[in-house]
């Protein structure tokens, strides 16, 4: 069975940190922490550690495209000093339009981004060894320590790497730890697409053995009214679905009409329209809504998927009341006392 976490988008940093202390005593394995415009992922992550003692704490993600290689290298150091080595550095680099429009970065070639930073992150966890010196197609760094470098509480911090078409998928299998799933894959796109591209990309490095942890991250409602969560999942889903680069994701799932639908409803700013967009077969494929009983099945179920299950609580066209009692009940309700693994 596999492993469960929690991760939290809308609420203010003590909220998260709230969430994180819940789940710990429930059972979970892990808490995370997304990342916006509005919220900053190693802030809220340190909040959560003050508040936590044993809990896995991870990113998902940390924007990679907004910091410096060793910036990001600093804050991942700090942050596992904080939890007692408990982080979980979880990278992306958003959507091209978010590295171009937010970062000022341009947005091509991704998935080589990423393949030459983490290995530079790893090389900057081990400055204590001596200097690092680095010239690359989109970093250049060169750090000489003028004073001695205390040695880190590790030099081997995880790193999963965020990914949604075959060749960012890759970058996980070549040179990361585990892989962030997006919150709209199916079943079948981690079957037909995830497993064959992590595959590939350890073939691509030579790692054919190495452990690369699937992680998905689910769209999950609890009601005692199932209709009501599928309601609350379809309205995520649409949200997620409104913008045009996960259209292929879409496609390959068996979902083009669904994501048309939705976009053309967002054009037009008819929220209403676009959860009404969201099919049934969708609700069922990509997201977890129904009784707590049902919840519970569903998610057992996806541990044939994924090694770690994260249950995200959806947020969008919700009040703030129901997103704070949604969080509580998922953390009540799927914990380790309730048939989680941990």
């Amino acid at each position: 069975m596999a492993t469960r976490g929690v991760t939290i988008l809308r609420g203010s940093v003590q909220t998260l940190a709230d969430t994180a202390a819940r789940a710990e005593s429930a059972g979970f394995h892990s808490a995370w922490t997304p990342e916006f415009y509005t919220r900053s992922s190693v802030v809220t992550l340190a909040a959560m550690a003050a508040r936590t003692s044993d809990i896995r704490l991870g990113t998902s993600i940390a924007y990679a495209s907004g910091r410096s290689p060793l910036m990001l290298a600093t804050e991942a150091r700090s942050l596992d000093e904080l939890s007692g080595g408990r982080l979980v550095l979880g990278l992306g680099l958003g959507t091209k339009r978010m590295m171009e429009d937010w970062h000022g970065l341009p947005g091509d070639a991704p998935a080589v981004r990423m393949e030459e930073l983490v290995p530079l992150l790893r090389r900057l966890w081990r400055l204590h060894e001596g200097p690092v010196k680095h010239a690359g197609r989109f970093y250049t760094l060169s750090v000489t320590p003028t004073a001695e470098v205390e040695e880190p509480l590790r030099t081997d911090i995880p790193v999963f790497t965020a990914g949604v078409s075959p060749r960012m998928i890759q970058t996980a299998g070549r040179v990361a730890d585990g892989l962030l799933g997006h919150v709209l894959f199916s079943p079948a796109y981690v079957e037909q697409v995830v497993n064959p591209a992590i595959d590939e990309g350890r073939a691509k490095t030579g790692r054919e053995d190495a452990p690369v942890e699937k992680v998905g991250i689910v769209i999950t409602s609890i009601a005692d009214d199932a209709e009501q969560a599928r309601r609350e999942v379809a309205a995520q889903i649409g949200f997620y679905c409104a913008p045009k680069s996960y259209a292929t994701l879409l496609e390959l799932s068996g979902f083009a009409g669904e994501g048309d639908a939705v976009r053309a409803a967002f054009a037009e700013r008819d929220f209403a329209a676009m959860t009404a967009a969201v099919s049934d077969d969708m609700i069922d494929a990509i997201g977890v809504a129904g009784t707590a009983d049902e919840v519970r099945a569903k998610l057992d179920a996806l541990g044939d998927v994924y090694d770690h299950i994260v249950i995200y609580p959806p947020s969008f066209g919700l009040t703030g009341e129901r997103c704070d009692e949604l969080a509580e009940v998922l953390v009540a309700e799927c914990g380790a006392g309730s048939g989680a693994a941990r």
